[in-house]
């Protein structure tokens, strides 16, 4: 989960609730005052600094008396996918935007490699906007974008002393949930 700033700011100026009030609600022991106001402006500012945990995200939620699913987006993460950063990203340009089961359908069907990797993000990313209680009917990928990551390097043998490099690129594949909002 990773809270929206945008939301979040939104969610403060209606139950007209300053910061500090917000940060004193939110401290406990080990996450003092100054350390909660100082994380809520940083998730105001869209920085995932410190990152949210669950229980955290609840107890503000209940204090701005908002759900969960009002404040955050269920974000889920595949690191190290065995392939290259440029061909999963043909998958992530062809889910952004969609609804969930419309996307699961699009991957399902796909004959690339990074489809079941991608299909794996968004089943679990899917599964963490449940246990937040989302409608699932009307989730869909808000976000999905593909990362490079690390390069293995390879050498095939040649004549004369020589080697040629294998290049084997990794990349990171991270895809957002979010509960499209009602009409009117």
């Amino acid at each position: 989960m990773r809270i929206r700033g945008n939301k979040l700011k939104a969610a403060l100026e209606r139950a007209e609730m300053t910061v500090d009030r917000a940060a004193e609600a939110l401290a406990e022991p080990g996450f003092a005052k100054d350390d909660a106001a100082r994380a809520i402006r940083n998730w105001m500012a869209g920085r995932d600094h410190p990152r949210c945990r669950a229980s955290r995200l609840k107890k503000l939620a209940g204090v701005l008396k908002v759900d969960v699913k009002d404040l955050a987006a269920f974000t889920s993460e595949v690191r190290y996918h065995r392939g290259s950063p440029r061909k999963a990203a043909l998958l992530a340009t062809l889910i952004r935007g969609k609804n969930v089961d419309q996307a699961l359908n699009l991957l399902a069907f796909t004959t690339k490699r990074a489809a079941v990797n991608m299909r794996k993000c968004l089943s679990a990313a899917v599964s963490d906007a449940e246990q937040a209680e989302c409608d699932v009917t009307r989730l869909y990928v808000s976000e999905s974008r593909v990362d490079y990551a690390a390069v293995m390097k390879r050498f095939q043998p040649k004549d004369r002393g020589r080697a040629h490099p294998i290049l084997k690129p990794l990349s990171h594949i991270t895809i957002s949930v979010e509960e499209r909002p009602s009409r009117g």
